[in-house]
């Protein structure tokens, strides 16, 4: 068992043993090598990540080891070059540290170019200036041109940055006539900084054959890093030019390539230029994801710089036109927040930044956009209210008019099934008197109103209980109290009824009568009024005229066809 348990443990841990021992002999190795072929070594592995972090800690340490200033200011300059990001002004701290406990004014100057140089790769422009202007004032104490001109360059950047495009292009002529002489990588820089600057004044003949140089000289010179850049600085100069399916073409072009770059600074210059030429092609459905890419950019990165400033007024203008007050209000706070951002960081330039939205201006229409967006979440909160209760309503009316319809189909069946002699009224036995009447006087009235039945004189218009009451030879009294206790209704119910029930007899035998209107048939059975009639035939019979004439004819037509 314990056997076992020894030969887990050197199957877990015999590759780390060999490892180490590989690791030793590797450094043992390294003990005569120059600093110089540690280098090539770190660049050579750039891919093999383990490889290249164990060379970068060999060149620290034997510097270290050797008490090497300058090579100890490297070292830490490699792991600026090669670490994640966020290690990397920790690592340029300690490489100043290092440089200023040396006394060298070149170290030092040098060591604060590179901190700048990480700020400026961050587009943090007021911090990578500040780096700058100090690596400057230590360079400027030696003899070092290459290092000169590198500040030269650095600070031309940022002169071009800030829009001080003309003191730019003075630096940058220095530094390529300088870098022409044995740095390719920062001669094509500084001709390709050039044309940018040359574009911003407006000079874009001049910025197209300076990027058709470039990409010639790093032929010459056997460089291709800077060919895509050129190329998307001559497709913003063509979009300058007017030339906006060609702007739009090379932009395209170089964009994958400056993005494997992590230069999301010139991508989302690149997107915005070519939204723009859509734009100005009159497509803005086309111009809009580019606009919003750079919107994007400017969430996640926090980059913005004058010229990208229009991509909120453009974005503004798009949604205004589609009266998407969402959208106006989300944008208008991103102006707001770029302006910001942009006063912040140009405090002495922002009265050359010409813009096309005062900050006031722009308040007071969010502010505007804001009540509107209110007012028109109420009245769509009012609308989708008056919608549903119109539909409830349109619902209602629905479920209304089915249900009549089930009740007036089977009112009719019921009407049908009667035979006439269920339509009459019942004739009682009068066995007693009513109230002070005695029985002799309720027989006599009884009789006379089935005299008056058959005669149909129910008939007549404007038949009162008082006229039916001197036909009679009786009093109003009288006759109501024995059509209530015989007939079961009030006086005005049962002439209505006794109508109804003749017009219903009338309209099943003789198909002419239903072609009558409800006028006509009120007429006809002597009603005083249409309006009385159609409420008093819609009381008995339980649904409408039209519709009881209807089943008739339906039930006509059923009959003849058997």
């Amino acid at each position: 068992m314990f056997k076992q348990y020894i030969m887990i443990l050197v199957f877990l841990f015999g590759d780390q043993f060999h490892a180490q021992e590989n690791k030793v002999r590797a450094s043992d190795s390294l003990i005569r090598k120059t600093y110089d072929y540690l280098f090539e070594r770190i660049e050579s592995t750039a891919d093999i990540k383990n490889r290249q972090a164990f060379y970068l800690e060999y060149f620290l340490q034997k510097a270290k080891r050797e008490r090497n200033s300058k090579e100890i200011v490297n070292g830490y300059k490699n792991y600026v070059h090669y670490t994640s990001d966020k290690f990397q002004l920790a690592y340029a701290d300690s490489m100043i540290l290092t440089a200023r406990k040396s006394h060298d004014n070149e170290l030092i100057g040098s060591s604060y170019l590179s901190k700048g140089i990480v700020y400026y790769s961050r587009k943090e422009h007021k911090n990578a200036l500040d780096n700058y202007l100090i690596a400057d004032n230590f360079i400027s104490k030696t003899n070092d041109q290459y290092l000169i001109h590198k500040v030269k360059y650095h600070i031309a950047s940022i002169k071009y940055f800030l829009g001080f495009y003309d003191e730019a292009i003075s630096l940058l002529i220095e530094c390529t006539d300088y870098f022409r002489k044995g740095n390719a990588r920062a001669y094509l820089n500084s001709l390709h900084l050039l044309g940018l600057c040359q574009n911003r004044i407006g000079n874009y003949g001049l910025c197209s054959k300076i990027n058709e140089k470039g990409i010639q000289e790093g032929i010459r010179l056997d460089n291709y890093e800077m060919k895509d850049y050129f190329i998307h600085s001559e497709g913003i100069n063509q979009y300058f030019k007017n030339n906006y399916a060609e702007a739009i073409k090379k932009i395209k072009y170089s964009i994958p390539s400056i993005n494997k770059n992590k230069d999301f600074g010139n991508v989302s210059v690149g997107y915005f230029y070519i939204g723009k030429s859509y734009w100005n092609l009159h497509k803005p459905e086309m111009a809009l994801p580019y606009f919003i890419k750079v919107d994007r950019i400017f969430d996640t990165k926090g980059y913005i710089r004058p010229d990208l400033r229009q991509n909120y007024e453009l974005l503004l203008k798009y949604y205004k036109s589609k009266k998407d007050l969402h959208k106006q209000l989300y944008y208008t706070d991103k102006l707001l927040k770029a302006d910001s951002i942009l006063d912040n960081k140009f405090i002495y330039l922002s009265g050359r930044v010409r813009k096309d939205y005062d900050t006031k201006v722009l308040l007071k229409d969010k502010l505007h956009i804001e009540i509107l967006f209110k007012k028109r979440k109420y009245n769509d909160f009012i609308y989708i209210g008056i919608v549903v209760l119109f539909f409830l309503v349109v619902l209602f009316i629905a479920y209304r008019h089915i249900r009549n319809k089930n009740i007036y189909r089977q009112r009719f069946e019921e009407l049908m099934a009667k035979n006439e002699a269920d339509s009459k009224v019942e004739v009682k036995n009068v066995d007693r008197g009513i109230g002070n009447m005695n029985k002799d006087t309720v027989a006599d009235i009884l009789r006379q109103l089935e005299k008056f039945e058959r005669d149909k004189k129910f008939l007549l218009k404007d038949l009162t209980s008082v006229k039916l009451a001197a036909v009679f030879n009786s009093n109003p009294k009288y006759l109501s109290n024995v059509i209530y206790k015989y007939r079961g209704k009030r006086f005005v119910k049962y002439i209505a009824d006794l109508k109804i029930h003749y017009l219903i007899k009338l309209l099943k035998e003789d198909s002419k009568i239903r072609k009558y209107s409800n006028s006509a048939l009120a007429e006809e059975v002597g009603f005083s009024s249409t309006k009385k009639f159609s409420q008093a035939f819609f009381a008995e019979v339980g649904c409408p005229t039209s519709y009881f004439i209807d089943e008739l004819n339906k039930m006509s037509q059923e009959n003849e066809v058997r």
